[in-house]
């Protein structure tokens, strides 16, 4: 299986368990990677028959922000499953870092990955 990849992906969203979180924006850095065949893309050069990474990168980001939540597991766990979905991606690594969520730590975060690798 060929993989399509997004790394360090920056996005500004509400993000947490604390009151004060709810009320402004924090940085997440998304790392994704997605199953897909890019032979019939790669024939004829065509962009329709592959991921758009760009496009993916603003649906994130949209998600992220119109489905506020608590806890990156459930972000991690919504947003994979919106992004199989929405684009029919057969398996797919999600990585969710928030590096400002311990002082001391470079980053934290989830990582998860969902369906099948052919």
């Amino acid at each position: 299986m060929d993989k399509i990849f997004i790394k360090g992906l920056s996005i500004q969203t509400t993000i947490g368990f604390f009151a004060w979180e709810k009320e402004i924006k924090q940085t997440l850095v998304i790392d994704l990677a997605m199953g897909w065949d890019i032979r019939p893309a790669a024939l004829n050069d065509e962009l329709a028959k592959t991921l758009d990474y760009a496009t993916i990168s603003v649906d994130i980001e949209k998600f992220a922000n119109d489905h506020p939540v608590d806890l990156l597991e459930t972000l991690a766990e919504r947003m994979a499953e919106f992004l199989m979905v929405q684009y029919q991606i057969p398996w797919i690594k999600l990585t969710i870092h928030k590096p400002t969520a311990v002082h001391n730590a470079d980053s934290v975060g989830v990582e998860i990955e969902r369906g099948q690798q052919s």
